[in-house]
């Protein structure tokens, strides 16, 4: 990597929490004990909300940097950046203030649209569906709730707090699904169908882009006085560049909460999308395209906790060997697919499997879902891609990195850095080229047939699946 002239101070803006910590100036790994969390608790509601509240989670942000400073972390800092989650959004009124709480991803409250809109089109150009996660379908709803007089998403309004100036990044900018990703700007039709003019959004900045803390904030931290604050990354994006995933011969498999495989690359003459991957950008010159999955480490915490599993309850379990199969839509599917959450399946259970089993079964249904989109990623680069691991998940499990591997029949590389979205944000703002060090992992052969032999079955029953969801309820 290229050393900066300081350490990094990263704002992790994530949907569990947020956090502030400092890395490194010469490789981007973090300073130990020079973190602080604010934890955050979503409020969901029966009419399908899941929201955050904005003050609240910035002044937990904020509090953060209070904590580092109180120990004597806040010197020597040369570079402000930000991870942020994508897709957000809060409707604001004519003052900047904020008319609603933080809209997140999870939020399914949105409006339909139009059927005659070329779809097909209209997600060649920027990389999205017409989908609820995205602002062409928010915008609309909340225009028919509300007044709003403009929108912003959390990682816009923390910048603003911090800066005095509402802008935004093409990474994050592209998440709302209203960037045209070829230049970088906002698409036409997508205000169109939104209902709104580009000024009622935020302004979008180049990467090279810096603002300054503002003089309250200054104040409050005389050790960042003058430190340039650069726009922020989206954390796929982010956590891609931060395993060491940042070229298009490499696909990042990073485990979180959900999970996603993903592939960095040129935004110039980039492959043409195919209909089932997404695509967003990284920066002014890059864009990443993949497929993300909700089902993954949500669903290692919930089976664990109901099981009552200990963690290491796997070590000696082998890859591929359970006869159950899991189809691992306890939290439905992402776009383009329509699975709805509460359509997780179990098939071929008996008296004689055990906690374990149902674990290894779900894991393995993971996996298999993360290699649907590898595979769809390998025809799309036309090769056979190298394979980085990186995130929470990840790391948690032994178990897990061994089933990916056998999965993918590939061998991987294991990032040895647990904090990928934050060191990719650093990477992104400073030009940085991360390496992900860590293990090496082999598949093991009898675990590959293993599983390639369970392939074809678990094909067919997650066709089942998908057509049960279907059904009236």
């Amino acid at each position: 990597m290229t050393k900066t002239d300081g350490r990094v101070l990263a704002l992790d803006l994530g949907t569990s929490s947020a956090r502030a910590l400092v890395l490194s100036d010469d490789d981007a790994s973090p300073i130990p004990g020079a973190l602080a969390r604010h934890k955050i608790a979503p409020t969901y509601g029966s009419d399908g909300s899941a929201t955050l509240d904005l003050h609240e989670y910035v002044e937990g942000l904020l509090g953060c940097l209070d904590e580092l400073q109180q120990n004597g972390h806040l010197e020597n800092i040369g570079a402000i950046v930000l991870s942020s989650q994508w897709h957000s959004i809060v409707a604001l009124d004519n003052h900047g203030g904020a008319l609603t709480p933080v809209i997140t991803w999870a939020d399914t409250r949105s409006i339909d649209l139009d059927p005659s809109i070329d779809e097909r089109a209209f997600h060649a150009r920027t990389g999205t569906w017409l989908h609820r996660l995205y602002w062409t379908r928010r915008i609309p709803w909340l225009l028919s709730t509300a007044s709003p007089a403009s929108f912003a998403g959390l990682p816009d309004l923390v910048l603003e707090r911090l800066t005095g100036e509402r802008v935004t990044s093409v990474s994050i900018a592209s998440g709302t699904g209203t960037l045209d990703l070829a230049t970088g700007s906002y698409d036409d039709e997508a205000l169109d169908i939104a209902g709104v003019r580009a000024d009622r959004l935020p302004s979008i900045v180049p990467t090279g882009w810096t603002g300054a803390l503002s003089a309250e904030y200054s104040r409050r931290w005389p050790g960042l006085v003058g430190v340039p604050v650069h726009p922020p990354t989206g954390d796929g994006a982010a956590s891609n560049v931060g395993t060491g995933g940042y070229d298009a011969g490499t696909a990042a498999v990073t485990v979180g909460t959900s999970a996603a495989v993903r592939v960095v690359h040129p935004i110039d003459d980039a492959p043409e999308l195919p209909w089932e991957l997404w695509r967003y950008r990284v920066d002014d010159k890059r864009a990443v395209t993949g497929m993300a999955f909700s089902a993954a480490g949500n669903l290692h915490a919930w089976l664990t906790g109901v099981l009552r599993l200990e963690s290491d309850e796997l070590a000696g379990a082998e890859v591929g060997a359970s006869r159950a199969i899991a189809i691992p839509f306890m939290a439905g599917t992402r776009p383009p697919a329509t699975v709805p959450s509460g359509s997780g399946v179990f098939f071929g259970l008996s008296f004689d499997d055990t906690a374990a089993d149902l674990l290894a079964a779900s894991l393995q249904g993971a996996s298999l879902e993360v290699d649907r989109g590898l595979r769809m990623l390998d025809s799309l680069f036309g090769s056979q891609l190298d394979v980085v691991l990186g995130g929470g998940g990840i790391d948690a499990s032994e178990w897990w990195r061994r089933c990916l591997t056998a999965t993918f029949a590939r061998p991987t590389t294991v990032c040895a850095e647990a904090e990928v979205g934050a060191r990719g944000a650093a990477a992104v703002a400073l030009g940085l080229s991360p390496l992900p060090g860590g293990e090496h992992l082999t598949p093991v052969e009898a675990e590959v047939e293993r599983v390639s032999a369970m392939r074809p079955r678990y094909e067919a029953l997650r066709e089942l699946a998908v057509q049960a969801s279907e059904l009236p309820a």
